[in-house]
């Protein structure tokens, strides 16, 4: 299992670093779409800012099984704490999971799981995961969430993985450094047009760099759970080993005694 995680995991991180910095600079070009001035809050509504959400969606990624070591647990606890204040607020929580470990803790919890889709594996396919990032974005253009924000475990190295949080919809503004004035987009046929076809499909590429990074992390941390579990196997075996053959010892030199005893015991005789 650690020879076949490690395997799966360098297929993950090659395909999760490949679209990294592709991931990172929609990203960025989607903020600073939602930042350019005066008009461009009308112009697609999945930039539309909505002033006291009554209503989340979040959704969860995590493994189809276990074996993983703490990523399961940590990615989960990360979501608790995080809708936690949602709920104590009153505002409603709403569910869309990937990978049947999250799905069904939650369920036992009593969330709310609006879709799930588990069972996609190690190497997803795009139609599956544009019916995720459809299933996320009807979430919010349908008004039944306000804002959509992903659960997912970033994957930064073999020994470090971080869960995170990340708010997608409705996208945030960037945050500008510099003193002076903002670039100008300029739209040709028409800036409606253009954002209409190009920020659905940002969002999904969102989506997806988030369930590369999550399938890295999981195959990292099963495959350092399964070195740990064949080290642990190690010294177990040594340990009975050496039990083993203190006892074979033990039981050798009782018999010796015992002969010896019966030895002398006929000879006084």
């Amino acid at each position: 299992m650690e020879m076949i995680a490690a395997s799966e995991m360098r297929r993950a991180q090659q395909a999760t670093l490949a679209s990294r910095n592709y991931s990172e600079k929609a990203r960025e070009v989607m903020r600073y779409v939602a930042t350019e001035p005066g008009r461009s809050k009308n112009l697609n509504p999945l930039l539309e800012e909505r002033p006291d959400p009554k209503a989340i969606a979040v959704v969860l990624y995590t493994g189809d099984r276990g074996l993983a070591g703490a990523y399961n647990v940590n990615v989960i606890r990360k979501t608790t704490d995080f809708v936690k204040p949602y709920e104590k607020a009153g505002k409603q929580v709403r569910l869309i999971t990937v990978g049947k470990r999250g799905r069904d803790l939650m369920r036992r919890f009593g969330k709310d799981v609006v879709s799930d889709f588990s069972g996609m594996g190690t190497r997803p396919e795009l139609a599956e995961v544009s019916a995720l990032a459809h299933s996320a974005i009807d979430e919010f253009l349908s008004g039944r969430a306000d804002e959509v924000h992903l659960v997912y475990t970033d994957f930064i190295n073999v020994l470090r993985q971080v869960p995170t949080v990340k708010r997608i919809l409705p996208i945030e503004e960037a945050e500008i450094e510099h003193k002076g004035p903002l670039a100008t987009y300029l739209y040709e046929p028409s800036a409606e047009q253009i954002l209409a076809q190009v920020l659905p499909r940002f969002v999904e590429v969102q989506i997806y760099q988030a369930l590369l990074e999550s399938i890295a992390s999981e195959q990292a941390a099963r495959m350092v759970a399964m070195r740990n579990a064949t080290d642990s196997a190690k010294d177990l075996i040594e340990s009975l080993t050496l039990l083993r053959n203190k006892v074979r010892q033990a039981s050798i030199t009782k018999e010796i005694l015992d002969i010896v005893g019966g030895a002398e015991a006929l000879r006084h005789s």
